[in-house]
Parts: structure tokens; sequence; C-alpha cells
């Protein structure tokens, strides 16, 4: 992704194309963790293991410390509060992930759903919508969501 981004920027002064790269993968990390965050609040129960989760899944997709999380989370929590609509989010995401790192952030997705292995109704029509928005195939979102529900029967 991070590749993806430079190309983006190619033709910037190579000063602009540090910065620009930077802050354009900031607002990929914003909108992907306040997707997250919709996610975990989509059954009105915001766990600590779903916020682990998070951190977690934030950590490996954008190789983040600690600290680092922690603030994407709170302005994550910060943007949530003030978004009327996960298109917003969605749609960023949906103009710079590629169709496998979109699948790879549905199967994240569910992950977080199945933490607390209860699959809410809001859960499962937010994770469609959110699928719908990256212009995803249902049977792809399915699909993901078959993969998360054997990996949890394989560890236990």
């Amino acid at each position: 992704m991070l590749n993806f981004i430079k190309q983006i920027f190619f033709n910037s002064s190579a000063g602009e194309q540090t910065s620009d790269a930077s802050t354009y993968e900031k607002k990929l990390q914003h909108a992907t963790c306040a997707l997250f965050i919709q996610m975990a609040k989509a059954d009105d129960d915001f766990s600590d293991i779903e916020r682990e989760k998070i951190s977690s899944i934030m950590k490996k997709t954008f190789h983040l410390n600690d600290d680092e999380v922690v603030e994407l989370m709170q302005l994550g929590e910060h943007k949530v509060k003030e978004s009327i609509s996960i298109y917003e989010f969605a749609s960023l995401i949906n103009q710079n992930f590629s169709s496998d790192e979109k699948f790879e952030l549905i199967k994240n997705l569910w992950r977080l759903i199945y933490t607390d292995d209860i699959l809410d109704k809001y859960e499962d029509k937010l994770i469609k919508m959110i699928g719908g928005v990256l212009n995803m195939e249902h049977n792809l979102i399915i699909g993901a969501k078959l993969l998360v529900r054997e990996e949890k029967k394989v560890r236990g």
C-alpha cells in the first residue's frame, strides 16, 4: 500500500513527496481505524477486547507502535462521533486499497465482530454496507466471513 501512495505523489518534489505521502498514509489510517470503531460500536457494546483487537490490527496493518495506536484510536473515536455515515471513511479506503487489501480489511472486520462470538444484526448489516462501498461482491464478503469462522474453530 505504501508503494501505491508513493506512486500517487511520484511527480512531486522529493521533500513534498515524503510529506504528502506521510499525510495521506495518516488519512488512510484514520479512515481505517474509524471503520473498525464504527463496527465495534454497532452493537452498542465497545468492549476492551474489541479495543485490543482494533489496536492489534492497526499495529499489524500500518506498522505502528503503541503510542501511535493510542493516538489513532482517540482520533478515530472522535471522528466517529462527528461523522454522519461510513461513506466518508470507506470511500477513501475504496479509492486506495487494492482488491487484496480490501479483502483483508473485510476479514479483519469479521475478526473484530467475532471477538465476542456473536454476530449482531447491526454488525451484519454494517459490514455488508462497508463491503458495498468498497465495491466488493457479496460472495467475497461471505467468503471472508467463512474464513474467519474457520480460523476461530481451528484456534478454539
